[in-house]
């Protein structure tokens, strides 16, 4: 009986926290879908230099992902699978895209440590989170992925927080099977 009443208490205090209120999405944010327009955005990559989405519209296909954390074993290994896969989406017309609320140093760092050839882009206010209309999952940012066909367009979703490399898969998949037709 003690164990229930630590258990219940356990999780009453824990439902003040982030992670377990609605979610709030500023301005016209909204969950998006196949068919609409990808938000535009501009954010810093690990190199300090700005990013603008705009004007790779109707150039590459765009494969963005969003991961919670640099460093972590998850999101770690998404963007390994991201890596030892780059040829593949490059030889698709594709250009991958990651985007967190790490710092521009933190993307630097882990951008080095795991020799990633994409590019990391800096929300540290999670703005462009918000405008992709991604909700946190418990106490951190959602991992969400999105293809960007050339006209702009959001052509595929995969959401899964626990999934980190099935959206590698999922993206490249759709791609392949889309290139073909």
């Amino acid at each position: 009986m003690k164990n229930i009443y630590l258990i219940s208490f356990f999780l009453l205090a824990l439902l003040p926290f982030k992670g377990f209120e609605k979610p709030k999405l500023i301005g016209n944010s909204k969950q998006l879908i196949v068919g609409d327009a990808m938000p535009a955005f501009t954010l810093f990559d690990q190199d300090g230099k700005a990013f603008n989405s705009i004007y790779y519209i109707g150039k590459k296909i765009l494969v963005v992902y969003f991961y919670p954390k640099d460093e972590s074993m998850l999101c770690t290994k998404e963007a390994c699978s991201f890596r030892d896969n780059f040829d593949a989406f490059v030889k698709n017309g594709a250009m991958v895209v990651g985007i967190n609320g790490g710092s521009v140093a933190s993307h630097k760092s882990f951008h080095d440590h795991y020799k990633l050839p994409f590019t990391l882009l800096s929300d540290p206010n999670d703005k462009v989170y918000h405008l992709f209309g991604i909700s946190n999952v418990l106490f951190m940012t959602g991992r969400k992925t999105f293809v960007i066909d050339l006209k702009g367009k959001i052509a595929f979703i995969y959401e899964g927080i626990m999934q980190g490399v099935q959206h590698v898969d999922g993206a490249l998949n759709f791609i392949k099977k889309n290139q073909a037709k």
